[in-house]
C-alpha cells in the first residue's frame, strides 16, 4: 500500500489519508469543499462546493498519477437531497462523457456545515 499525500496540501488534522494506491487502485478519502492552501471550509453556493469538492478529488488522484477520468465509482454525500439537482449539473460539466458508477447518500449534517462531501475509487494511469 501507498499513501498518497500532495505535497502542496497540508496534511489532514484527522486520523486517515487523503488518498491509497492498493494494487493499481487509488481510494480518495471523502473530500469537503475546502481550498488546498488554508484546509478551510467553503461556504458557498452548493454549485461551488460542488465544483470545490470535486477538484479536492482531482487534486488527490493526480498526486497519485491518475485524473477523473479514471474513476471507478464516486459516493456523494449531500446535506439535502434537494440540492440534487444543482449537484448534478455541475458534476456532468466536470464529467463529461464519463459515467463512473455513482452513489448519492443524503445526510444530516456534514463535517464544518458543509454541504457535499465525495470519495472517489480509481484506476492508476
Amino acid at each position: 500500500m501507498k499513501v498518497i499525500q500532495p505535497s502542496d496540501q497540508p496534511t489532514p488534522k484527522g486520523h486517515y489519508s487523503p488518498g491509497i494506491e492498493h494494487h493499481g487502485v487509488i481510494y480518495v478519502s471523502g473530500q469537503l469543499p475546502m481550498t488546498l492552501d488554508t484546509r478551510e471550509p467553503f461556504a458557498g453556493a452548493i454549485e461551488e462546493q460542488t465544483e470545490l469538492a470535486l477538484r479536492n478529488v482531482e487534486h488527490v488522484l493526480e498526486a497519485a498519477g491518475s485524473s477523473l477520468d479514471r474513476v471507478i465509482q464516486f459516493t456523494i454525500y449531500v446535506s439535502d437531497i434537494e440540492l440534487w439537482g444543482q449537484v448534478n449539473a455541475v458534476y456532468s460539466r466536470i464529467m463529461g462523457d464519463h459515467r463512473p458508477a455513482r452513489a448519492i447518500v443524503p445526510v444530516k449534517d456534514l463535517h464544518f456545515d458543509t454541504k457535499i462531501e465525495i470519495q472517489a475509487i480509481a484506476a492508476v494511469k
